[in-house]
């Protein structure tokens, strides 16, 4: 019997290690392989050199992407923290209206956006209506930060919506008691108890939003450039160049890395809080 379970665990040990091989391992050896290489396969740091010249391009899409998830926090912890008190049984009415606009495909989300936010859009003909306008929307850094809010909210909410059902309600019960207003719970007892679902949530928001492409060239124009556009140039592009686009994508998964170690260290834990 022990031998059968031993052999099962080797089975999908076996199973996990070649599935981590095949869409984990190998694909990011090519890319630091082509990253640095030429295209007759000679080993060279010129393409990590070239980067610096996209430092704008860098710059633009990190300020965008920390706006994106900056505004996200502030919309969803609030929502989040609502629905967290709300009785079970709406709760799941609650989640539902966070969750159907995820049921549609991502692509028509963002055109339905630029539908809305053209010249001669919904949103302006009702400005136009009210004697305002029209406000050229289109294609401006607004517009893909507003896309970009719309489309990751919930990975916001979600996380944090899940570590305060998790509170221990004796917590706040006990600051209460000890004479603390709301303010004071909220910022000594509440926030710092969810801050896990803070942290799960900004990575959760920052990681995709500093790597996209369909919202910046949809509802950016192609003029608000993002690193998402500048790799897919390179692979999909005039400018055919994948050994620079995989040194490209070999910078973003650094910098990824890099914020979200940043992030950890904001993730003290709930003992942590209690202890202090």
């Amino acid at each position: 019997m022990r031998k059968h379970s031993k052999n099962k665990k080797k089975y999908l040990s076996a199973i996990y290690i070649l599935w981590m091989l095949v869409f984990t391992i190998i694909p990011l050896g090519l890319v630091v392989y082509f990253s640095l290489t030429t295209i007759d396969g000679k080993f060279t740091l010129e393409n990590l050199k070239n980067i610096g010249e996209y430092t704008p391009v860098f710059l633009s899409s990190i300020k965008l992407s920390a706006i994106s998830t900056a505004l996200c926090l502030l919309l969803g912890y609030p929502f989040a923290y609502i629905i967290s008190k709300v009785k079970a049984s709406k709760r799941v009415i609650f989640m539902i209206f966070i969750m159907l606009p995820m049921w549609i495909n991502f692509l028509l989300r963002t055109y339905a956006w630029m539908t809305l936010l053209e010249n001669n859009g919904i949103i302006n003909r009702m400005l136009s209506f009210i004697g305002i306008g029209p406000v050229h929307m289109i294609n401006t850094q607004g517009a893909v930060v507003l896309g970009m809010v719309y489309n990751f909210l919930p990975y916001m909410i979600i996380p944090i919506f899940n570590v305060m059902t998790k509170i221990d309600k004796s917590y706040i019960e006990a600051a209460q008691d000890l004479g603390a207003n709301n303010r004071r719970v909220m910022t000594r007892i509440i926030f710092p108890l969810s801050m896990p679902g803070v942290v799960s949530g900004i990575t959760m928001v920052f990681v995709p939003a500093v790597s996209t492409f369909i919202i910046s060239t949809m509802l950016g124009g192609g003029s608000n450039m993002m690193i998402g556009d500048l790799i897919e140039l390179q692979f999909l592009g005039g400018s055919y160049d994948p050994n620079l686009g995989s040194a490209l994508s070999l910078v973003l998964m650094v910098l990824i890395l890099i914020s979200m170690g940043i992030m950890n260290e904001f993730d003290s834990g709930e003992e942590d809080v209690l202890a202090v």
